[in-house]
């Protein structure tokens, strides 16, 4: 973990290259649950999640393009980042979404799926994402995209509590929710720590 140090104004090449980078991984993310919701159509309840999932995932990308636009149309804006989403972690996630790509064309079982997508959302994507917001929009639009992050995950510990069937897969979507929870609203009162239902279910409850 590098050491702390002052937020610095990233040079517009550098975060253009990075915003387009981070638009492609959300692309490809929002065409991966949009092909789940195809293999997992039943029950209805779980494949509107999918559903919620990949649009979730566009309301991110349209984000970093109107980001992308703004930059583009004022040469000179500042932006005052300390950016996490290192080169490596980059190309984890693009590693991932490649073989997830190609899982998800052979057929995947619904619990390979939910880890797929643990995986995924365990990613500093959304970092980036909120840390543009509150630069250009402030802090009441970064707690509104909080919220919807923590929703979506939330869906996604429930939803693995209810169909997964996995014991080991229930605590990681727990671990990654509470660790979300704590790192995502550390300035705020986020969800208590109650047990797994409970969590999944306040969560839930965060619009």
């Amino acid at each position: 973990m590098p050491a702390a140090h002052h937020s610095q104004p990233l040079r517009q090449r550098d975060i253009g290259m990075l915003i387009r980078d981070a638009m492609e991984l959300e692309r490809q993310t929002m065409e991966l649950y949009c092909k789940f919701e195809s293999l997992f159509s039943e029950p209805e309840e779980l494949r509107s999640f999918w559903f919620d999932m990949a649009q979730h995932e566009s309301r991110h990308f349209g984000a970093l393009a109107l980001v992308a636009g703004l930059l583009r149309g004022r040469k000179d804006r500042p932006l005052m980042l300390e950016p996490e989403l290192h080169p490596e972690r980059l190309e984890h996630l693009r590693r991932c979404l490649r073989a997830a790509h190609r899982e998800a064309a052979r057929g995947l079982s619904l619990a390979r799926a939910f880890a797929i997508a643990l995986e995924i959302e365990s990613s500093e994507i959304e970092n980036l994402v909120l840390e543009l917001i509150q630069d250009l929009r402030g802090d009441a639009e970064r707690e509104r995209a909080v919220r919807l992050l923590l929703h979506d995950l939330g869906d996604l510990a429930y939803m693995v509590e209810k169909y997964g069937q996995d014991p080991e897969l229930l605590a990681r979507a727990d671990a990654l929710l509470e660790s979300q929870v704590k790192r995502l609203r550390k300035n705020a009162h986020g969800p208590s720590s109650g047990n797994k239902r409970a969590r999944s279910l306040e969560a839930r409850g965060l619009r």
